[in-house]
């Protein structure tokens, strides 16, 4: 039974059509791997009922054929998604028992295409923080931890840990600054960061709305392509919801790559970049070039100010969507002798040091004599940084780079701990993209010296999500990462 959490959503869906195995068997393993893996604490909740429930439902689809595109296939949410009478809190001790009376348009998506919820996955709180430790319910370990515990990553480090430790087929993602594609990268598993506006995010607690968007996360590039094309289209709740033809992503696996234009920014190989991860984007590189593709030289000049425009723009949005967790109309309720303390007594005692840090921070950028200084500013170079991509799409196709600069770091690593610029410079590859709103994936390259992932990012144009797929599956097949794990 265990052997089925090892399948790919497309062998099980395969397995599922056959009648190789039912639904509720499948949903049985992972449940099983679910409570022999409680030591890693992916999950902040686990609904083993609801998730065998839906899949006797599926079990019946696939007997009069009325089978949905991912039916049967049991997924984990992170806690960022809103889901029906299911607590959702962002991993914050202000949203406790916060149970929402709808369900975002993601997961309504991939329930309608027969998905079943195994639980809901951690995260760091509100989706703010590189290594799952802000979460209220404790940090995330890594699975490919050995002596020491390591950080899956963040913010979805309990989506990339579930995924990578077999307690679900695939799960749900959100990335404002890497938060797909960076915990992905740590725990040796794919993910993808579409094009802001290729999926809704209506219901989805929100972090820095210009920034955030939904995406899987999966054992491989055919899972993503697969979780992707349920997942996208144009909501109507979502005033920021593109109106964009949804391709097959699948069709693009398995294409020649014969003069593909590769790009390589020679800003993302800054003096003193760890050897390891530069000898695999080498090697990325000649895998690539192997296959017919032509690399290309690229400039992104304004990359360097990346990372301080997102500590600008996105603290500055934080601030102003956490105004309204006040312990008013729902979550943590703290009384006060009169109304301003029950605010702030409630907020105090709700929201964790990240959180209180980011807001802060984005409250001073957008107060009176500083919002022209820094937001405005901040606002001005962003516009920069995506023109630096149009102007390199000119000459490539899509963009390869490292994703993060390290690998999984040690929980409590006294570096990050004391020092949280540390920890934003993980973002260092990965935030740039979201500034663009462009589509990009994580996928892994190999195993450091130590015997952990490390991965490789792929950029394409907006709306081309193609491209990456087509690249990603050709560079996978090749590394053949699965095989070594």
């Amino acid at each position: 039974m265990s052997d089925l959490t090892k399948l790919t959503i497309a062998e099980a869906l395969d397995g599922l059509k056959k009648k190789e195995f039912s639904a509720v068997e499948l949903t049985q393993a992972y449940i099983k791997e679910m409570e022999n893996k409680r030591r890693l604490n992916a999950y902040v909740l686990e609904t083993p009922e609801i998730a065998l429930a839906q899949a006797r439902v599926s079990d019946e689809k696939y007997a009069n054929g009325t089978n949905g595109a991912l039916e049967g296939i049991p997924l984990g949410i992170k806690d960022l998604f809103c889901t029906k009478d299911i607590r959702t809190t962002a991993c914050s001790h202000i949203l406790d028992g916060f149970e929402p009376q709808y369900e975002s348009t993601v997961t309504s998506k991939l329930l309608n295409a027969g998905a079943s919820v195994l639980g809901k996955l951690n995260m760091d709180e509100f989706a703010m923080g590189g290594s799952n430790e802000t979460s209220y319910y404790g940090p995330v370990v890594n699975p490919w931890s050995k002596d020491k515990d390591l950080v899956a990553g963040g913010s979805s480090g309990g989506s990339a840990a579930a995924v990578a430790a077999g307690m679900c087929a695939g799960a749900t993602g959100t990335d404002t600054g890497g938060s797909i594609r960076q915990p992905s990268a740590f725990c040796g598993v794919t993910g993808i960061k579409p094009t802001y506006g290729r999926c809704s995010r209506y219901g989805i607690i929100a972090f820095a709305s210009s920034l955030d968007q939904a995406g899987p996360i999966a054992k491989d590039v055919r899972d993503c392509a697969l979780l992707l094309k349920t997942m996208s289209g144009y909501d109507a709740k979502d005033s920021t919801s593109a109106k964009a033809e949804v391709p097959d992503f699948e069709k693009f696996l398995g294409q020649d790559i014969k003069g593909l234009r590769i790009g390589v920014p020679a800003e993302y190989r800054p003096e003193g970049l760890n050897e390891e991860i530069a000898a695999y984007w080498d090697k990325g590189i000649e895998i690539l070039k192997a296959r017919g593709a032509e690399i290309v030289n690229i400039s992104l000049p304004h990359t360097k100010y990346a990372l301080a425009t997102y500590y600008i723009v996105a603290p500055a949005e934080a601030s102003s969507n956490l105004a309204r967790y006040d312990g008013l109309r729902f979550g943590l309720r703290v009384p006060g002798e009169h109304l301003d303390n029950m605010y702030i007594n409630s907020r105090t005692e709700g929201f964790g040091k990240e959180v209180k840090r980011r807001i802060m921070i984005g409250t001073y950028v957008l107060s009176a004599g500083y919002y022209d200084a820094y937001y405005l500013k901040a606002q001005k170079v962003r516009r920069l940084i995506r023109q630096d991509f149009l102007n390199a799409f000119e000459k490539c196709d899509v963009i390869l780079t490292p994703t993060a600069p390290t690998a999984a770091f040690p929980i409590g690593d006294k570096s990050m701990a004391e020092n949280p610029i540390n920890m934003w410079l993980n973002d260092v590859f990965t935030v740039s993209v979201n500034l663009a709103g462009l589509p990009a994936m994580s996928l892994p390259i190999g195993l450091s010296k130590e015997g952990l992932p490390l991965g490789l990012q792929l950029i394409g144009k907006a709306f081309d999500e193609a491209t990456i797929f087509k690249a990603a599956d050709a560079l996978e097949a090749d590394v053949k990462f699965m095989e070594k794990k």
